[in-house]
């Protein structure tokens, strides 16, 4: 095998696939999805060749993908690649680094720290926290509330780390009625026992109603929202924080996309975030609003010490500095997530971010805005990037979603609101242009008469 020709092809192949994300179907065809049966063969006794696989993967593999990395995919919050930051992975393959310590990758740790100190700027958050590069929010969310659980236990005066969870004070844990299921996922594995959680009261927006918040106190670990995942919305951060910090409780911000509204200069976006630096953890996606690819999430904790503490796998073997990428998050071995994020950022700039976003946010006003106008429900505020609405049955609002997606011209998802079926919009790829969301609305108004006429 020459291992330099077989890279030059499977570049060659990616570059082919790139230039076609603005003109493939959204969602492959049935015939796509049927030949993927292709895949399905035995456990080969002898090797095969690498670049009959390579080739394999990509005549088969290829057109059954969704272009979640073209222009008019608007499914979930599901940036496309930036180029930089994409370019960066594909040097980083190259590289194959184990990237926990400075002593396994002294690029990757330097390039890192630099990635953590400007993901506290662009957001705002306090320079002292500690930034952890993760898989996913899932994961980053683990590793908050286990450090948030550690520290409330703490100040106890229990030992977590060699006493454990018996006999061990109980920690309250209090979130929004519409909590995304990451962070719901994440209190049971940690063992908090869904059938324990406090739930806090939401109004019609989807936020939580800070006249009706649950009783707090210093056992209590609160959980807010930057960005209710089929509204958009945002928990109203400055009286809760308020009222969490006096009652002594840790408060943790699920902000896995929204967080970034912080970053934006319009002050309809920047007033969403206010208050929200005084939370004591924060988890974010770059592969969602700063299109990095996958995986690529973000822990951030004010404390620095608690989350290095929480999370430290020092061995005799290899034992780092407290910042070292392998005591901020759950994994030991790890690719360098934080590079993407640095390319992005040195990319875009400050100002650059702040563009997308409120490109984004525009955009998705003008396609709210458009859907009225066409007789759609709209069901939400439209105030960031998300639009949520529905025909006026439900046979409806599925009717059109099924033409939607059979279409393959765009994709996007369905979803519950308040106990009925509804769908989502979310505009979240650097790759949208205003075409592509005029694109987006005339197919909507064509299909009105056709799924959900009156």
């Amino acid at each position: 095998m020459d291992e330099l020709k077989l890279l030059a092809d499977a570049d060659a192949r990616g570059l082919r696939y790139v230039e076609g994300n603005a003109t493939r179907r959204v969602f492959p065809s049935n015939e796509a999805i049927a030949a993927l049966d292709a895949f399905d063969e035995s456990l080969p006794v002898s090797g095969l060749p690498a670049e009959d696989t390579l080739s394999l993967l990509d005549r088969i593999g290829s057109p059954a993908t969704t272009a979640s990395n073209g222009p008019r995919y608007f499914g979930f919050v599901i940036g496309a690649a930036l180029p930089a930051a994409a370019a960066v992975e594909r040097l980083m393959l190259a590289w194959d680094q184990c990237a926990s310590t400075f002593d396994n990758s002294p690029v990757a740790a330097t390039v890192e720290r630099v990635a953590s100190r400007w993901v506290l700027e662009a957001l705002d958050l306090p320079r002292e926290s500690a930034v952890g590069f993760g898989t996913s929010a899932t994961a980053c969310t683990l590793g908050a509330l286990a450090t948030a659980r550690r520290t409330l236990l703490a100040r106890q005066g229990w030992d977590f780390d060699r006493q454990g969870l018996m006999g061990a004070p109980e920690i309250k844990v209090v979130i929004s009625e519409l909590a995304h299921i990451t962070v719901k996922k994440a209190l049971r594995i940690l063992g908090f026992g869904l059938d324990r959680i406090v739930y806090a009261s939401v109004d019609n927006d989807g936020r939580v109603d800070a006249a009706r918040l649950p009783p707090l106190d210093d056992r209590t670990i609160l959980c807010l929202q930057a960005g209710e995942v089929n509204t958009g919305e945002f928990d109203p951060f400055a009286p809760i924080i308020a009222r969490a910090k006096e009652a002594g409780a840790w408060v943790h911000v699920d902000g896995a996309f929204g967080l970034w509204a912080r970053t934006a200069s319009a002050a309809a976006l920047s007033a969403l975030c206010e208050g929200i630096e005084g939370a004591d953890s924060w988890t974010t996606d770059a592969h969602k609003w700063l299109n990095t690819p996958y995986d690529c999430a973000m822990v951030i904790c004010r404390d620095a010490k608690a989350l290095a503490v929480a999370m430290n796998s020092d061995a005799a073997y290899l034992s780092a500095s407290a910042d070292a990428q392998k005591n901020l998050t759950l994994e030991f071995s790890r690719r360098a997530r934080g590079i993407p994020v640095w390319a992005a950022l040195r990319t875009l700039g400050r100002v650059g971010v702040a563009a997308m976003i409120e490109r984004h946010h525009a955009q998705a006003r003008r396609i709210g805005a458009e859907l009225a106008r066409l007789g759609y429900e709209v069901l939400n505020r439209v105030v960031l990037n998300q639009v949520l609405f529905r025909c006026e049955t439900d046979a409806q609002t599925q009717a059109l979603r099924s033409a939607v997606q059979a279409s393959g011209e765009t994709w996007f998802g369905g979803t519950t609101w308040q106990g009925r079926p509804a769908l989502r919009i979310s505009v979240s790829s650097w790759r949208t242009r205003d075409e592509d969301v005029e694109a987006l609305v005339q197919l909507l108004a064509s299909l009105r008469g056709d799924s959900c006429a009156p």
